[in-house]
């Protein structure tokens, strides 16, 4: 039987997450960062979920997303509530989960054509 490797055409997608850092398609990337189908935003000033406020809706907002999905590294830390409260007053949805499956949801939702918007939390250093 022949193995051949398909890659998602028309997105960019997350082929690996792991504890420091996630694999786009063949680029691996070592800082947090948000990501959109058409294109990665690298070097996202934050570096844990305590850190977002509300100052940070606003990038995350210009990249026009009908949803947002933030993966906050191994574990799922939920961000103050006026980070959240700044995308339900724009009726944005965001959900808050671990890198892992911010991934999977993202690669999904973004084959399926969606307007969606990941931001990743690294640790630094």
């Amino acid at each position: 039987m022949d193995l051949s490797l398909e890659r998602p055409e028309g997105y960019l997608s997350v082929r690996r997450v792991g504890a420091r850092s996630i694999t786009l398609i063949d680029r691996e990337l070592d800082k947090s960062f948000l990501l959109a189908p058409d294109r990665a935003i690298e070097n996202w000033p934050v570096d844990t979920a305590s850190a977002l406020d509300a100052s940070h809706v606003e990038a995350l907002l210009a990249l026009q997303p009908e949803l947002v999905i933030l993966g906050t590294g191994e574990r799922q830390i939920f961000p103050a509530a006026v980070f959240m409260a700044g995308f339900l007053r724009k009726g944005i949805g965001i959900e808050v989960m671990d890198n892992a499956a911010a991934a999977r949801t993202y690669n999904l939702l973004a084959g399926e054509g969606r307007q969606v918007i990941a931001g990743f939390i690294l640790p630094s250093g």
